[in-house]
């Protein structure tokens, strides 16, 4: 066994008191359980719960994954936001479908969200990009996330540009700034146990309602 395989194998988990998960008592909507869970974790102390992974793929099929912020969780389904020039945006223009997974450690729970997205009006995904502080607006105006950089203080210095032009212009939101609503076709609530008898229960929509199912660990 490498040293490394040795000390992966020996990081412990599921650690501290868990909660209890009776999926019996879960509601028929898969969104009030997500929000009661989110709000546990926030409770619980758990930092940054309304991180998530957002996983995409293009028209070639690669998958590509990345850490972002959940704006909110509405009747529509689970939303977040990104530059339709960036490689989300670019990935959901060729093939819009997306997988969403929220852990929380210290309560050994997960959520996987799957399904179609959606781009919002106009309207809303300007409210979104005005909602966001001026660092991350100035990021933003700037449209090259992901391209080379070659020397960090490019960077600073069109920061600081861009933040001058928002303090001369402060409703310029990016054509491209886009709200997106992940619709779910399948979310899949998460209970570790020590004893690895974690509990998984998945709702499937299904005739305009959900499916409740109990899944095998």
């Amino acid at each position: 066994m490498s040293e490394l395989r040795q000390l992966l194998r020996g990081i412990e988990v599921f650690q501290g008191e868990l909660p209890g998960f009776d999926p019996r008592t879960a509601p028929d909507d898969p969104a009030e359980l997500f929000v009661a869970w989110l709000r546990h974790a926030l409770a619980a102390g758990v930092r940054e719960p309304h991180a998530m992974t957002l996983a995409t793929a293009g028209a070639d099929g690669n998958p590509t994954a990345r850490t972002l912020i959940l704006k909110d969780v509405t009747a529509g389904g689970w939303q977040f936001a990104s530059d339709t020039g960036g490689v989300k945006g670019r990935d959901l223009g060729e093939r819009p479908y997306a997988a969403l997974t929220f852990y929380w450690p210290p309560l050994a729970r997960q959520v996987r969200v799957r399904g179609p997205v959606v781009a919002e009006s106009r309207e809303l995904s300007a409210a979104d990009f005005l909602a966001r502080g001026a660092g991350a607006r100035a990021e933003a105006l700037l449209g090259r996330q992901s391209t080379p950089l070659t020397d960090p203080a490019e960077r600073d210095a069109a920061v600081r540009a861009s933040l001058a032009r928002l303090e001369r212009e402060p409703d310029l939101v990016p054509p491209g700034w886009t709200l997106y609503t992940v619709r779910p076709q399948s979310v899949e609530f998460w209970q570790g146990d020590r004893e690895r008898r974690h509990t998984r229960l998945n709702y499937r929509a299904q005739d305009g309602g959900w499916l409740r199912e109990l899944l095998w660990p």
